[in-house]
């Protein structure tokens, strides 16, 4: 069964429009696993616009499953991440006033940094992934850095699967063979939802773990979100 790991960065979002502590992001990563979630992720930002530096402090004692810190590797990320020592560190490369992630790594153009970076996190015990477009040449390029895993960022095959195209998926497919072959781990993530993870499930071999958040915060605005995680757990058996 794939892991799905949820990504609680709305919930940051919905506190810090108010101020205060409502909601709590401590007590919804309790209570995501407490509902069957496997893993917890977050991705701070340098402007804190969601999740806080002291969050990932105060998440790190609560989250019993996969805890799981995304962001671009800067030195002040770096030293956070060596500090709290989560499961998995996933190397993102968003400019610092990005909206959202919009891109995977050039593996090949930033071998040498990335390599340092995994370096470091590997010998501090951090299991590393590196999100990733769905291209060959590239997932190549991630097996020479040394990286535990990749992420496929899965955001053209949830627009190509929204519009009827069910032929999105080969790219990603293709991926994936290429990347068990070569003994990567292999994540996913961005813009999966309930409408479109069980075909990506299907599709993709040995897929490990799913991290989603917008998508399953917002189907829970309507159905819970206890529900909505067992609704998910279900796609991904």
């Amino acid at each position: 069964m794939t892991k799905l790991s949820v990504n609680i960065n709305k919930i940051a979002t919905l506190r810090n429009s108010r101020g205060g502590d409502v909601p709590n992001v401590v007590q919804f990563a309790k209570d995501v696993q407490k509902f069957g979630a496997q893993g917890v992720t977050i991705h701070p930002r340098p402007d804190e616009r969601h999740i806080r530096y002291q969050d990932v402090y105060d998440l790190k004692p609560e989250v019993y499953t996969e805890y799981n810190i995304e962001g671009n590797p800067i030195r002040q990320f770096i030293d956070m991440v060596l500090e709290v020592k989560p499961t998995q560190v996933t190397l993102v490369p968003d400019a610092e006033d990005a909206i959202t992630s919009n891109a995977g790594w050039d593996t090949i153009k930033h071998k040498d940094f990335l390599i340092d970076v995994i370096k470091e996190f590997r010998q501090n015990g951090i299991r590393t992934s590196i999100f990733v477009d769905p291209v060959l040449k590239q997932i190549e390029g991630a097996k020479a850095t040394g990286t535990d895993r990749i992420e496929l960022y899965t955001e053209a095959y949830a627009v190509a699967y929204g519009s009827g195209n069910k032929m999105g998926i080969k790219p990603y497919t293709e991926c994936a063979v290429l990347a068990n072959a070569l003994g990567l781990g292999l994540n996913a993530g961005h813009d999966l939802s309930l409408d479109n993870i069980k075909y990506f499930k299907q599709n993709i071999p040995d897929l490990l773990e799913v991290s989603i958040g917008h998508a399953l915060i917002s189907e829970s605005l309507y159905l819970g979100i206890e529900n909505v995680i067992n609704m998910y757990l279900r796609q991904l058996k």
